[in-house]
């Protein structure tokens, strides 16, 4: 979205956010899991998705600044690009060869990035903590 004068910007991160809301609906009742999003100032955004999204689709469809994913969770662009709790790392799953390359690419990389792309929610994650990296505002 680089070069994007900031209303075009706007206009599309609601459409897209618009688009991931309605893929999320699910008729009937649910359990929904909370995950909390911290941006690198501190401030925390609390938002409820459903088990079987991903980590970005619950940020992008709840308008979480700083996860942009720009190519749609293709896990190309690096764009959402989070820090995951160390008590949650475990349950986050294992690290494929496609993410462990485009995390190589980052500057900011930690023991504990991930690409919230590849995070599958599930309920186990109930009360996810993740933290986004400065580089992302």
């Amino acid at each position: 979205m680089a070069g994007l004068h900031a209303a075009e910007r706007s206009s599309l991160l609601l459409r897209r956010t618009s688009w991931y809301r309605s893929a999320l609906e699910i008729k009937g009742p649910r359990f929904m899991v909370k995950i909390k999003f911290i941006e690198h100032s501190g401030q925390e955004h609390d938002v409820e998705t459903n088990p079987g999204a991903s980590v970005m689709i619950a940020a992008v469809s709840n308008g979480v600044p700083g996860i942009d994913a720009d190519c749609g969770g293709a896990c190309s662009c690096a764009t959402c690009h989070v820090y995951v709790d160390q008590e949650w790392l475990e349950k986050t799953g294992e690290i494929n060869p496609t993410e462990e390359a485009m995390l190589s690419l980052s500057t900011d990389r930690k023991d504990n990035s991930r690409l919230s792309c590849q995070i599958q929610v599930t309920e186990d994650l109930d009360g996810l903590v993740v933290t986004m990296p400065e580089f992302q505002f």
